[in-house]
């Protein structure tokens, strides 16, 4: 046993999978090749509402397919603590499923020789779904080697896109989470038009507080009229949107805050350029002029849903209009992209949710690893994993359309049948691990959820048309350890220091020529803002470089 792996494992809990604690099991690492071996033993996740998986039908008769028997030991709790001292004590099963390491921990468990390289493995004889969805998505292909060139873990994701709802582009469901909306029964009252430029939006907003329109046409106490109200900085309630009028939109975001990859293939934070410099002065003085909620920089979710439900708010931001509107949502439609001072309007759009391969990874202890990932190539089919992720036909897939589409059960027909919503039934039977959901099984397999059908038809329909480059930083960028440990070092206070500064210059104005050069200064000499963009960039050229094998 390695004095890494010693190490590493006693600090694997901060990294487990919170949604999916388990675990149980043992076997003898070191095993010699033994290519007749049929049964495994598999440490891993369950959910908390999960019976376990030894009586799982779907993963009964996958076994049965391809001749091996597994003894599952998985739980609902403890799982990090369950996987640390079996890595530590050199107890090791056949593999892991559904633990959820980090591809830090992939990479060094792979270069210790705990976890096996699986490329030998990923050929169309042994894993024939596999290969294909590998040669077909070269972004998988590159989210899950490591820096290496090796692969020790299998692929898991959830593809939401447009593609889901056949359409002929696909975007991520998260590739702008901002929609912003406008209240048009208010500028109707006004005789206004929806504004197209920052300029006019600032002009309805004087005339929404000028007019105290909350009070005037919904008849609320005088003075609630709130002409904007958003989040600082939020997923999908901030302000961030209104900043695509200079040049870029710096959403929070899944890599780092304020990174965006440019058209020429390179890195670049938007927070020491001068245009983010404009954005600041330009918006303080709608703050300083009332036009935006004093409580942006410290409100809730809930705060914001009241006063927008209240019928209080003239102009704001959300996954969608019906969810924060309520009654109101009648009287409100999307603003559009707003053009700058200068005629500027660009969205930098998001990458939607990663792949992650810290979800199946064969030890070596396992013997016949050829016979186990034949077992798990079955995962990797459309029908399959449908019913891996949300139980078997026959239960929550009871009935298909003409065009063989399975339908979920509906709430009604799960509480009837099983005395459980259908959330609750989807828990009992989920089975945690390797599971990739490509966009066309929404259309080909199982249908999406309606919510989501209706946000995707408005990203793609209306949104998507308004941005002129979708260029964006690849989430699954792999990084070395080294990489890791200056993310670590810089990445929180870098973001702290920006978003801390961003708040306070929108507050109090932007700042002076000294000012902004103390503060990029500021970034480079203690936040590390010079290593951070040498680490994504080196990350991102390997990503390219492997896209392009």
């Amino acid at each position: 046993m390695s004095k890494f792996r010693k190490m590493t494992a006693l600090g694997l809990a901060s990294v487990m999978v919170l949604s999916l604690a388990a675990c149980g099991g043992s076997s003898s690492s070191g095993a010699a090749a033994d290519t007749d071996q049929t049964e495994f033993t598999i440490i891993g996740g369950q959910s908390a509402l999960s019976p376990g998986y030894t009586d799982n039908e779907v993963l009964n008769k996958l076994q049965e397919e391809t001749g091996i028997k597994i003894t599952w030991n998985t739980m609902s709790d403890s799982l990090s603590e369950q996987v640390n001292i079996h890595i530590a004590g050199g107890e090791l099963p056949d593999a892991f499923q559904g633990v959820g390491f980090s591809n830090y921990e992939l990479a060094n468990y792979g270069a210790d020789g705990t976890f096996i390289d699986l490329t030998p493995y990923i050929t169309p004889e042994i894993m024939p779904n596999l290969s294909a969805i590998l040669e077909e998505h070269p972004a998988i292909k590159a989210a899950i080697t490591m820096d290496d060139g090796k692969i020790y873990g299998l692929p898991s994701a959830e593809q939401m896109g447009t593609a889901g709802i056949g359409k002929e582009e696909d975007y991520s469901i998260f590739a702008i989470p901002q929609f912003s909306m406008i209240n048009k029964a208010w500028l109707d009252d006004l005789g206004l038009e929806v504004p197209t430029t920052l300029d006019e939006l600032h002009d309805v907003l004087v005339a929404f507080k000028e007019n105290d329109m909350s009070h005037k046409y919904y008849g609320n106490e005088a003075g609630t009229t709130l002409p904007m109200s958003t989040g600082f900085d939020q997923w999908c309630w901030g302000q961030n949107i209104f900043y695509a009028g200079f040049g870029f939109t710096n959403w929070i975001n899944d890599v780092c805050d304020d990174l965006v990859l440019q058209p020429d293939g390179k890195v670049n934070f938007v927070c020491d350029d001068d245009n983010y410099r404009a954005a600041m002065d330009y918006f303080h003085n709608w703050y300083a002029e009332g036009l935006m909620d004093i409580e942006t920089f410290s409100q809730d979710t809930t705060q914001l849903m009241s006063k927008c439900q209240q019928g209080y708010v003239g102009v704001s931001t959300w996954w969608y209009i019906e969810e924060l509107m309520g009654e109101y949502s009648k009287d409100y439609v999307f603003l559009p992209v707003l053009e700058g001072p200068d005629g500027t309007k660009n969205v930098t759009v998001r990458t939607g949710g990663g792949t992650n391969s810290g979800q199946l990874s064969i030890t070596e202890a396992c013997g016949n690893p050829e016979a186990l990932l034949k077992f798990y190539d079955k995962w990797y089919t459309g029908e399959t994993v449908m019913q891996l992720q949300y139980g078997p036909i026959g239960v929550f897939f009871t009935e298909q359309d003409e065009n063989g589409v399975w339908k979920s059960i509906t709430e009604a027909e799960s509480q009837e049948k099983f005395g459980k919503g259908a959330g609750e039934l989807k828990s009992t039977y989920e089975v945690a691990g390797p599971k990739l959901i490509l966009s066309h099984y929404y259309t080909d397999t199982f249908q999406m959820e309606d919510r989501a059908i209706e946000r995707l038809t408005d990203l793609y329909d209306y949104w998507m048309p308004q941005v002129a480059d979708t260029t964006t930083y690849p989430v699954d960028c792999v990084f070395t350890a080294e990489e890791l440990e200056t993310i670590d070092r810089f990445k929180p206070d870098f973001q702290s220091t920006v978003s801390e500064q961003e708040g306070l210059w929108l507050k109090n104005g932007g700042p002076t020529d000294a000012e902004w050069e103390a503060y990029k200064q500021n970034l480079n000499d203690t936040c590390g803002m010079q290593q951070l963009l040498d680490v994504y960039q080196a990350a991102y050229d390997r990503y390219a470089a492997t896209m392009n094998e």
